[in-house]
């Protein structure tokens, strides 16, 4: 499973610097990769919830371990001064570091919150949905006031 993980994170990279013009080892390029991963995993997570992909237990337990590792990632990629390489990121994320910092820090809570709900015995599967809703949410709050549409 870390095998296939690791080619998925490759392949994304691959295709999110295919796509954009984006140098893959550059900050942008770096926590965009990230991002793009961290969205298809979170998307797997929500589905079993959901009900439209097959609820795996042991798969969810380590896909959520997965989403806090990536969830911790990305903001090493923010660097001090704003960037001249095509970014999804508002300038707000420079102007208003402290916000920006604090929605991260809020996030990295939620996907400890549901790593969290993983580790109950036996496992509330309305424990985990509520955990996921607020990782989903924490992400949302974010691109609304930190990302450019």
């Amino acid at each position: 499973m870390k095998l296939k993980l690791g080619l998925l994170a490759l392949s994304v990279s691959a295709l999110v610097a295919c796509d954009s013009g984006i140098d893959p080892n550059s900050p942008v390029g770096k926590r965009k990769a990230i991002f793009k991963e961290m969205l298809n995993v979170s998307e797997d997570l929500g589905g079993m919830l959901r009900g439209r992909v097959p609820y795996d237990e042991a798969l969810f337990i380590e896909q959520a371990a997965h989403l806090d590792l990536l969830g911790r990632t990305p903001w090493q990629y923010f660097p001090e001064l704003p960037e001249a390489d095509k970014s999804s990121a508002k300038a707000d994320v420079w102007e208003q570091q402290e916000k920006f910092k604090q929605l991260a820090r809020e996030m990295e809570q939620a996907t400890a919150n549901l790593v969290a709900s993983t580790q109950a015995t036996p496992i509330i599967s309305s424990a985990l949905k509520q955990r996921m809703q607020a990782v989903e949410d924490s992400c949302e709050s974010c691109h609304q006031a930190f990302r450019a549409y």
